[in-house]
């Protein structure tokens, strides 16, 4: 559906063309790939409608589960979604920019787009809190299989693993996600194996890759048994949205070989092997994945699932980090403290307040639904209703690059129903728990907009408080401005104009440096900058420049190694980048009652998350030596 070329993928040299696909099975493919836990017994429990399973029960759902990972992973995402590439980019951000939404005029379509685009980041970010929960939960609960006993330690030993693994996130995953690849290549092998042992059980679940099998079961049960069924199902592909998330990590065709290749084969026999089993042995309907495999492997299983549920709970934590990132620099989130872990990688990151969110959110869904069945009604709406907004987005991306619209609706518009099927049926666990990610969703997608419009409202009062270009030229042309040795760099969020704090400098101290630099940092709708288009410099004359330096959503700004390099290219030159001073503007918002832009308390809400975001200096990695600060208030 797109018409740009991921060259990243183009660019791996052939040794790596097998390390990529391993690479993502640990990071793509670790929540999808440890659904079986959870999904099949739960789509069984509610086929049978609470009765023991009988032979159509299982049949229909082992169906079901098949097609929804044939039509919704296989044929949307790894076909369709995946070719809606921001230069090899991917993600709900990814697609915010490609649909220029961030610039949107308020009330317009394309503003109720940019509103809807970010529910579904904030959509991610509630998923990011049931995934490790109901992951890990379901991995420990193995336990009781053989040992019933050990019931009231299961959520103990989750939340330990829980912490453990949110403990270790400020140390980085550079060396671990090494191992995670060939972690979840044994995983998907163990899987497919004992798939093949249930399927020799009970041959005759082959029927269930009939997809008439799949169809008669729904039609033949009740609405209430039929949506139950479907929500439960869909557990079964929640993860599929990884694909498409971490495409710029891996590039899209090892993402489509890893599926198609190992995950898809793999989760297909484990699906067809746990039918095959409970068609043998009904009794087993309470755990049929651990009591699949031998009594001798049901604790070497735990701790396989276990480790293997902390893969996809590592990734799951990893995305919410890279989220943030590409938010804040679209100006959808405000500035928060960003640590990277490793110099030669640069998604390793690390944000230290969304790992604590993250993690109370966590934590505190174990607490409060205490086991995976409790919490599997908690889990899936949010994604489908991801999934929803992924499909039209991908829709208009697929216009705005010319593509018929007879196509486009028909190709489109099929999985749109098909998600609205789900989504509809997910929508039964509201009151099960499925307000849990709502809720987390809607406060963050709240926080996302307040943001954003509350920094459309301080841009307009800069504009009316910052001095024109004619008025700057002219106070910097005035022979008798008395001009101090050295070099000033003042950082200003427009391109025109004299910035707050120079206007402040001036008015302090009737002077101004020989040398002056006005530095705006933009933000580009790329994924990535190029060194040689980053920077871009104007003489206005009498020893000012201005500088415009463009980072891509996936980058970290860094002016003072921005300045270095064009003074290395000869792009600036007579500057020492060691000797500068930046004179940096810090704001302080003063919430007005009788302001009608924002309501007060989203007002309220706005200072206090500006005055709790990332300080200028530290963001645009500026050294604490040189840096000078000058304080305005802002009432709005």
């Amino acid at each position: 559906m797109t018409a740009t070329t991921d060259t990243k993928s183009l660019a791996l040299p052939p040794k790596k063309t097998f390390a990529m696909p391993l690479a993502a099975l640990g990071i793509v493919y670790g929540d999808i790939g440890t659904s079986p836990l959870y999904a099949l017994k739960e789509a069984v429990r509610a086929a049978a409608n609470g009765s023991p399973p009988v032979a159509q029960a299982v049949i229909g759902a082992v169906s079901v589960i098949f097609w929804a990972l044939i039509f919704i992973v296989s044929l949307k995402y790894a076909v369709l979604i995946l070719r809606a590439d921001n230069r090899g980019e991917g993600g709900i951000v990814a697609m915010l920019a490609l649909l220029h939404a961030r610039e949107a005029p308020a009330r317009s379509p394309r503003a109720i787009l940019l509103v809807v685009g970010l529910v579904g980041a904030a959509l991610l970010y509630g998923d990011g809190t049931i995934t490790p929960a109901v992951s890990v939960l379901s991995a420990v609960e193995g336990l009781k299989v053989d040992a019933p006993s050990l019931s009231t330690y299961v959520v103990p030993i989750t939340i330990a693993v829980l912490v453990g693994l949110f403990a270790v996130q400020r140390y980085g995953t550079s060396s671990i996600g090494r191992v995670f690849g060939p972690i979840m290549l044994l995983w998907f092998i163990a899987i497919g194996l004992l798939g093949l042992k249930g399927l020799l059980e009970g041959p005759a679940i082959l029927a269930a890759l009939n997809p008439l099998n799949a169809l008669e079961f729904l039609l033949g049960v009740s609405w209430g048994v039929r949506f139950a069924m479907l929500g439960a199902a869909f557990l079964a592909v929640t993860g599929g949205e990884a694909m498409y998330a971490d495409m710029g990590h891996f590039g899209r065709g090892p993402i489509r070989a890893a599926w198609f290749g190992v995950v898809l084969p793999a989760l297909t026999l484990n699906y067809l092997g746990q039918g095959g089993h409970l068609l043998a042995y009904p009794a087993a309907s309470d755990n049929p994945f651990f009591q699949l495999s031998p009594d001798w492997a049901h604790y070497p299983m735990v701790f396989f699932a276990t480790a293997a549920t902390v893969i996809a709970s590592q990734a799951i934590i990893s995305g919410a980090f890279s989220l943030t990132q590409q938010s804040i620099q679209l100006g959808f989130l405000p500035r928060m403290h960003v640590k990277h872990t490793a110099a030669h990688e640069i998604g390793q990151i690390y944000i230290p307040f969304v790992n604590v969110l993250l993690a109370i959110g966590t934590i505190a869904a174990v607490l409060v639904f205490r086991s995976s069945d409790a919490l599997a009604g908690a889990y899936g709406i949010a994604v489908s209703a991801l999934m929803i907004i992924t499909t039209v987005l991908a829709a208009l991306i697929a216009r705005q690059w010319g593509y018929n619209l007879v196509a486009v609706v028909a190709v489109n518009g099929s999985f749109f129903i098909i998600d609205a099927i789900f989504f509809s049926a997910n929508s039964l666990k509201l009151l099960e728990g499925g307000w849990f990610p709502l809720l987390l969703a809607a406060l963050i997608a709240f926080v996302m907009l307040t943001w954003r419009r509350g920094e459309q409202i301080v841009e307009r009062m800069r504009v009316d408080l910052r001095h024109p270009e004619d008025e700057m030229r002219r106070k910097i042309a005035d022979p008798n401005l008395i001009r101090l040795p050295g070099a000033a760099v003042f950082l200003t969020s427009a391109k025109t104009g004299m910035p707050l704090a120079m206007a402040n400098f001036l008015r302090h101290n009737h002077a101004l440096h020989k040398r002056i630099l006005l530095i705006t940092v933009q933000s580009s709708e790329q994924p990535r900058i190029a060194d040689a288009a980053r920077t871009e410099v104007s003489e206005l004359g009498f020893g000012v420049s201005r500088v415009v330096i463009s980072y891509g959503f996936t980058e970290q700004p860094d002016v003072p190694h921005a300045i270095q390099k064009a003074v290395e290219s000869g792009i600036l030159d007579g500057l020492d980048p060691r000797k500068l001073s930046y004179i940096i503007g810090s704001e302080t918002i003063i919430p007005s009652e009788h302001s009608r832009a924002m309501s007060h308390w989203r007002e309220i809400l706005f200072a206090f998350v500006q005055h709790n975001s990332e300080r200028s200096a530290v963001w645009f990695k500026v050294p604490p030596k040189q840096a000078v600060e000058f304080g305005t208030e802002i009432e709005i």
